[in-house]
């Protein structure tokens, strides 16, 4: 979900918090069970804890092992944050699990680079080509392919549409002066106009993010990055912006405290009509549903305004989505398996019974809640597209872009040094 990635810096840390030993360490890495019968045991290791999406993908690794009688396929299942604590462990320990969730960027990078993932170029010709292209984009690395897609999405506002109408927004805002006049209209009728899990930091990179894409246009992130410089003006803006929203005082009381998808955090929040509008992806609904009431058809999705004379537009959005990679030599029941995921038989019940968005053409016609079709609309007609900056760039940069936005939006750091601490790392990183 684009929450921070560990730096190399914060490996041994990491390996210690999350409680591995080297059992688990070396735990990773298919072979033979060394009997007659020849058996191929398989690990996925995976962030898919929560329901239904946990008993779905339970169910079609025992139809896969159906259909292949010689694989085993042995499931790990971490939550999003521990996962990627025990990532950076075995990255560091230079042995990754047979199939593993990436979100791709520079996080898959740094594991390339480090000769620990197999080049599915070749092994994935025909049926991976064939996947929505800007959901292979995440995974291509110097023109190559080192992971498969199953899912994309953007970040977007969710909105409750009783709370609009009571506050008199007669429709989402387009613009971000708009937008500010909506959250003063919510706040004059006593709504808490947004929620914001302060806590967990992730969540309010977006706005940033988004702000810059606006402000500086879609492709300075990429060139900032790439010239280890975020100083320019567009990005000094993007904060000024997000100040301008913060002296509103627009969050939940306790915002700093909130998780994400806790019963007290920032989807809850919006669920149960505490809250007006949540900056989240795709799976918003769902977690809204899961962490409180959930809002059904009084649910609305927009996408991050324009902001006035700045060189974004609209239409290029922010976000990313979820794919598999393997280790380096993985055997071929793995990459057999990347290809029955990425089929259009699985790929429409995963849309069907967990919310995906397709990445394989033919399952389009699995969507049926409006709310994702509106998303799926957003996303085909894109102009532009940026990954998750925590992981568009390297673990220290993209935690440090974290860190850094969720100073100003505490109070103790200006625009100025936010784009000041981010450039520091960035050079650093050189």
């Amino acid at each position: 979900m684009g929450d921070p990635a560990l730096s190399r810096r914060g490996f041994l840390a990491a390996s210690a918090a999350a409680g591995l030993g080297m059992t688990a360490l070396s735990a990773c890495g298919g072979d033979s069970d060394g009997g007659s019968s020849g058996t191929t045991t398989i690990e996925w290791w995976n962030i898919s804890t929560t329901q239904p999406t946990k008993d779905v993908w339970a169910a079609l690794a025992k139809r896969f092992e159906a259909q292949n009688p010689k694989v085993k396929i042995k499931i790990v299942q971490l939550e999003n944050d521990a996962y990627k604590s025990k990532m950076t462990a075995l990255t560091a320990s230079g042995k990754l699990p047979d199939i593993f969730h990436t979100w791709g960027g520079g996080v898959l990078r740094q594991q390339v680079d480090a000769g620990l993932v197999e080049d599915l170029t070749d092994r994935t010709k025909g049926w991976g080509d064939a996947l929505l292209s800007v959901a292979r984009q995440p995974y291509l690395i110097d023109d190559k392919a080192y992971g498969v897609p199953f899912d994309i999405g953007m970040i977007g506002f969710w909105y409750n549409k009783a709370l609009f109408k009571q506050a008199g927004v007669s429709a989402p805002p387009t613009t971000w002066s708009g937008f500010l006049d909506a959250v003063r209209k919510l706040k004059a009728a006593g709504i808490t106009p947004l929620a914001l899990a302060g806590k967990e930091k992730w969540p309010g990179m977006y706005y940033w993010a988004y702000l810059a894409m606006r402000t500086a246009g879609v492709d300075a992130l990429g060139k900032a990055g790439d010239a280890k410089d975020f100083t320019g003006d567009g990005f000094v803006q993007a904060g000024q912006h997000l100040q301008d929203l913060v002296d509103l005082q627009p969050f939940q009381k306790g915002f700093l405290g909130a998780a994400y998808s806790s019963p007290t955090g920032q989807a809850a929040a919006v669920g149960n009509g505490k809250a007006a509008m949540e900056l989240m992806g795709q799976w918003a609904p769902v977690v809204e549903a899961d962490a409180g009431k959930g809002l059904g058809t009084g649910l609305g999705f927009f996408p991050f305004p324009a902001v006035e004379g700045g060189k974004g537009v609209i239409t290029e959005v922010f976000g990313g989505g979820g794919g598999h990679a393997l280790r380096k030599g993985a055997p071929q029941a793995a990459v057999d398996f990347l290809k029955f995921f990425a089929s259009a038989a699985t790929d429409t019940e995963l849309v069907d019974k967990t919310g995906v968005l397709p990445v394989v053409p033919a399952a389009e016609s699995a969507i049926k809640d409006p709310n994702i079709k509106a998303v799926q609309a957003q996303l085909k007609a894109a102009t532009g597209f940026q990954l998750y900056l925590d992981q568009a760039y390297a673990p220290a940069l993209g935690q440090e872009v974290n860190d850094s936005v969720a100073a100003l939006i505490a109070g103790s750091k200006s625009p100025q040094q936010v784009t000041e601490s981010i450039t520091k790392i960035a050079k650093e990183e050189q």
